[in-house]
């Protein structure tokens, strides 16, 4: 056995040598290694780009964009009254029975129950949601019908809380401060102590200016 694994070999022509660039002129891959001188496709990223067109606007970005994915959405399977006609008087149809009777694919994780068509005898229905005109249908019928999960109740919007009203004390009058300069109006200074100032002699009065000299 290990005489026969030493003489494996691939067929010939099936693999090939790596070709070596930039290993001397001789080799007639040298120098530039076939990329030939400057230009975009001499660079080490020149056409590597996924989807470019050469500078102008790429497929991706000229189509235009509709909509959004959401990761997070649940996938909602929608059975109507009239579907339900097929189960036998006084069956419980829950989400196994309506999965056993082909009404639910597997993908789905919400079902819900809507008022179209008719129903003529008593089922007790037990899914997600049921809209209030499948429940009026079903009960009419003589059965029940239970939403296992409770209907979305928007919450009314926050109100600001109302701020506390400051209060100004009341003014004091001994701790009242005392105005800059007494009670004396401004612009005029206290009167120092000692006696008051004299008054300013009023300025004398000039002289007429004299006339040329005779004989001048």
């Amino acid at each position: 056995m290990a005489s026969i694994l030493s003489r494996l070999h691939p067929a010939p022509g099936s693999t090939a040598v790596k070709t070596r660039v930039g290993r001397g002129r001789g080799s007639g891959l040298g120098k530039t290694s076939g990329r030939g001188q400057k230009g975009q496709k001499s660079r080490t990223s020149g056409l590597d780009k996924r989807g470019f067109e050469g500078g102008q606007m790429p497929l991706q970005r000229r189509l235009p964009k509709r909509g959004f994915f959401n990761p997070f959405a649940r996938k909602v399977a929608i059975v109507s009254v009239g579907q339900l006609e097929r189960f036998p008087k006084g069956t419980k149809v829950d989400v196994a029975a309506l999965r056993a009777a082909g009404l639910v694919r597997r993908g789905a994780d919400f079902i819900k129950v809507l008022g179209g068509g008719e129903i003529p005898h008593a089922l007790h229905v037990e899914v997600h949601a049921v809209t209030p005109s499948a429940k009026a249908k079903i009960e009419k019928a003589g059965g029940t019908a239970v939403s296992l999960v409770p209907p979305h109740v928007r919450k009314p919007p926050p109100q600001p809380k109302p701020r506390p009203v400051e209060v100004a004390p009341a003014p004091d009058a001994k701790a009242a401060p005392k105005a800059k300069g007494g009670d004396k109006p401004k612009g005029e200074k206290p009167a120092k102590e000692g006696g008051e100032k004299a008054p300013k002699p009023p300025p004398a009065a000039k002289k007429p200016a004299e006339g040329p000299k005779e004989g001048a």
